[in-house]
């Protein structure tokens, strides 16, 4: 990793969700019981877990960002509730069924294989389990999505491997998650071409 990502891109991103405060906020506090969170960063949602989550496992493929959110987890309450491991969430170094609930922050636009995440992310949960999610997604306006492919190339150089242009929401469905209470909606405060978002909780039937 370089510099640049592992230094000056986790403090840009910190900055530029600032909007999505009170989303993070909302969804990170529905999880319950036994947790796993994908792609943790620099651990910027751990202080918005609740005393219903009672073990929080995060995973993350940058050794960097994993050391800085192991420091976030100790000035946690309750720090012995994380566990964090080094992983990418196309292979999940858990049993199948493990989990109550999975978090995906943010994370499924960057995810190399996004496929392959959403089917691993199916697995470890447990049947009635919910997967918690807030992605920015492909633009569902014409010429959004024109200005979404344009920006792409670049946007995903600049972005450490971020995509503008998936749709997370076929993605997950396809690996068998139910759309649930989750919904798309246009944020007033982001740009329009990360505008539309995916949030809300999906289940594992």
């Amino acid at each position: 990793m370089s510099v640049y990502e592992d230094k000056v891109f986790p403090v840009l991103l910190d900055w530029a969700t600032r909007p999505l405060y009170r989303n993070r906020q909302h969804l990170i506090r529905q999880a319950r019981g036994k947790v796993l969170e994908l792609g943790v960063g620099t651990g910027a949602n751990f202080p918005l877990y609740s005393d219903l989550a009672s073990e929080i496992h995060g995973i993350e493929p940058a050794e960097a960002l994993l050391e800085l959110a192991a420091d976030t987890a100790r000035q946690c309450n309750q720090p012995e509730r994380f566990h964090l491991r080094v992983a990418g969430a196309e292979q999940l170094p858990y049993d199948d069924n493990s989990f109550d609930s999975v978090i995906a922050c943010l994370v499924f636009c960057t995810i190399p294989d996004p496929d392959t995440a959403a089917r691993e992310a199916f697995r470890v949960l447990k049947p009635g389990g919910t997967l918690l999610t807030l992605e920015h997604v492909r633009n569902e306006k014409r010429w959004v999505q024109r200005l979404q492919g344009a920006m792409n190339p670049a946007w995903k150089h600049l972005a450490c491997g971020c995509q503008l242009t998936r749709d997370t929401s076929a993605t997950l469905r396809q690996a068998g998650f139910r759309l649930h209470q989750a919904t798309h909606h246009q944020h007033p405060k982001l740009p329009p071409f990360a505008a539309q978002l995916l949030e809300g909780a999906m289940l594992k039937p």
